[in-house]
């Protein structure tokens, strides 16, 4: 059994973050959200694992995630040279699956732990051409589509459709035999020029194959967006931190709950109020820093409260006398109150930033 994991995408929706760097290595807890899938490949007894990575920020996720070693895993890295959809990168990646079942996936998707063991069970037990997970949603438009029977068998697909058959989304964990890549050779690029793997699936379902579909039953979040990045933070500190404090708290401090402080860091008369999250080598005085919040490597926070916050490694943050809540503060970023008058606000702001004032 193999693993493929996408990290390729342009990650506009979380811009201005993602002009600089891959949205699988964003941050959750303080761990990149690509991370959490490896491991979670890793739990389930797959270590070989591919990565599919693109031209822009490959080099990135390759030199951050190296050669699998950190995660007990060996990783080989395949470049899809476009976004052309994510049958295209099965084809892509044929070379290194070969003619083993694998499972598929999305490498900016979070699934609740140990989820993966269980479905990979099912799909080798049950000797499936195909197993594909499902959730309810708010907004099937938006997700790929599925319509099943009541015992579970997949009867359609559809790829974002105008009108859903049903409010059941493709979660972006699916499992395959070898028996995908005659489908994808079968299929046609989709109207917006792409090799659907949804279509790739609907092949093997008019040919009478195998594909079965489970609900997850735990939670699963899309990290493509801000608020659900924010969300994937506040289940991760929720469900796995636990309290390690190996830096320095002074006695005017006050730490409640799980709170998890890195070697180097500094906690100069503050509150910390869990679950937190703070990196190595921070600095932090007169701050009060509320819960679900991570404060990632060499970052500095003076005079500021923060809550249900995200901040990226080497940010600075001083001198706020409103508290931050709901945030996601870019590497190095530098937020601060100037003293000079006249009293006004000053920016400096990349393309595709949101900026709220009260």
């Amino acid at each position: 059994m193999k693993a493929l994991i996408l990290s390729g995408g342009k990650g506009t929706r979380l811009r201005p973050l993602t002009y600089t760097g891959a949205k699988q290595l964003v941050p959750v807890a303080n761990k990149p959200i690509l991370w959490y899938g490896i491991e979670e490949m890793v739990a389930a007894g797959i270590t070989d694992i591919g990565i599919i990575i693109s031209p822009e920020t490959g080099d990135e996720v390759q030199a951050k995630t190296g050669n699998g070693e950190r995660f007990g895993a060996n990783i080989t890295y395949i470049l899809q040279e476009q976004p052309a959809g994510l049958a295209h990168a099965v084809k892509v990646a044929r070379p290194f699956l070969k003619d083993s079942p694998f499972v598929m996936y999305l490498g900016d998707n979070l699934i609740q732990q140990g989820d993966l063991s269980y479905f990979l069970k099912q799909f080798q037990q049950q000797h499936q051409d195909a197993l594909i997970l499902l959730r309810t949603v708010d907004n099937p438009s938006a997700f790929g589509v599925a319509r099943v029977d009541q015992n579970g068998k997949v009867l359609e697909l559809i790829e974002k459709p105008k009108v859903p058959p049903s409010n059941l989304a493709l979660v972006g964990v699916y499992f395959f035999s070898e028996i995908i890549h005659e489908a994808i050779t079968r299929i046609k690029p989709s109207a917006r020029g792409e090799l659907e793997i949804t279509d790739a699936i609907q092949y093997l379902i008019s040919q009478e194959k195998q594909v079965l579909a489970f609900q997850l039953g735990g939670w699963w979040l899309d990290t493509g967006k801000k608020d659900d990045l924010l969300e994937a933070n506040r289940l991760i500190l929720d469900t796995s931190l636990q309290t390690s404090i190996s830096g320095e708290v002074d006695t005017q401090s006050q730490v409640i709950g799980r709170v998890k402080i890195g070697y180097g860091s500094k906690v100069i008369n503050c509150t910390v109020r869990g679950p937190v999250i703070i990196g190595k080598d921070c600095y932090l005085e007169n701050c009060f820093i509320g819960p679900y919040t991570s404060i990632a490597d060499n970052s500095t926070l003076v005079d500021t409260e923060l809550e249900h916050s995200v901040v990226l490694q080497g940010a600075k943050i001083s001198g706020i006398h409103q508290r931050i809540i709901d945030s996601l503060i870019g590497q190095r970023a530098q937020l601060t109150l100037a003293p000079r008058r006249p009293k006004a606000l000053r920016f400096m702001i990349g393309d595709d930033c949101q900026i709220e004032l009260s």
